[in-house]
């Protein structure tokens, strides 16, 4: 799934404006100008679209982290990986809304898409584990409309 999809529904599902999308980015310690926010934000094939890069999508879900859940001395700032994968998303948006195996089931349930416990945790692995499974476009799409449907209602 391209970083735009992911970046369009997180914007939509908590009601966010361009102002607000480059705050969270900020949050993460990156400066980005507004006018490649809109850009990023834009629909497919129109004339400024442009594909939001990895790193930037990196520092808005940790950005996304450190809002919802506030900074933490005790823990690091999340790191900064330099290929995002729909792994990543994922753990970072579980990470942000603090969400546990039974939330992701249910939310997963609310849009009729059913995934067993073991297959959310092969997701949740470390690639290099025997069990480790790659989150597919269509789980990443299901996960972000059940937020969604959750968070707006």
């Amino acid at each position: 799934m391209e970083n735009n999809d992911t970046l369009r529904s997180v914007r939509y599902m908590l009601n966010f404006n361009d102002e607000k999308m480059r705050d969270i980015i900020k949050l993460a310690g990156l400066e980005v100008d507004p006018l490649e926010i809109n850009c990023w934000l834009k629909a497919e094939g129109t004339p400024d679209y442009k594909i939001c890069p990895d790193y930037v999508m990196v520092h808005f879900l940790n950005g996304l982290i450190l809002l919802l859940r506030g900074r933490d001395d005790r823990f690091p700032i999340p790191e900064v990986e330099p290929v995002v994968t729909n792994n990543i998303i994922m753990k970072k948006m579980r990470a942000a809304f603090a969400l546990k195996d039974t939330d992701l089931i249910d939310i997963y349930n609310s849009v009729d898409f059913r995934v067993s416990k073991p297959e959310l945790s092969a997701i949740f692995r470390k690639p290099d584990h025997k069990n480790y499974r790659k989150c597919g476009d269509q789980l990443l799409r299901y996960f972000l409309k059940g937020l969604t449907l959750k968070i707006r209602s």
